[in-house]
């Protein structure tokens, strides 16, 4: 039997007896499934390769929100708390305001009976 180099899977094929060429052809059959295996490896090496990209990618914008998330959580904070103070010192303008009305009231009723015809406190 003469062997003759083959260029695909880098084996050799037979010539002549049947039962060798069975076998080659085994080997050729294994050397193609491999092929296709490669070629199945390689895409899924490249879909690897660009999700790892995207996912760089995407946790980089995420720091990005998060940075912009903590930024205008503290602006809302200081917000917060101008509010409460505004509201609190507008409180207290309402109950000095209530007992100004409650005091120009008494002193008005007090100035009316002391302006009375035939009134006389002097």
């Amino acid at each position: 039997m003469d062997i003759v180099p083959r260029n695909n899977c880098g084996q050799c094929s037979p010539r002549g007896d049947s039962y060798h060429y069975r076998i080659f052809d085994g080997i050729e059959k294994l050397c193609s499934k491999r092929d296709e295996l490669n070629r199945q490896i390689q895409q899924e090496e490249e879909e690897k390769g660009r999700l790892q990209h995207d996912i760089h990618v995407l946790n980089e914008k995420l720091r990005r929100v998060n940075e912009s998330l903590a930024r205008r959580h503290s602006v809302r904070a200081d917000f917060d708390h101008t509010i409460g103070e505004t509201e609190g010192a507008f409180m207290k303008i309402l109950e000095s305001c209530q007992t100004l009305l409650s005091v120009i009231k008494k002193e008005a009723g007090n100035l009316g009976k002391a302006t009375e015809p035939g009134r006389k406190d002097h």
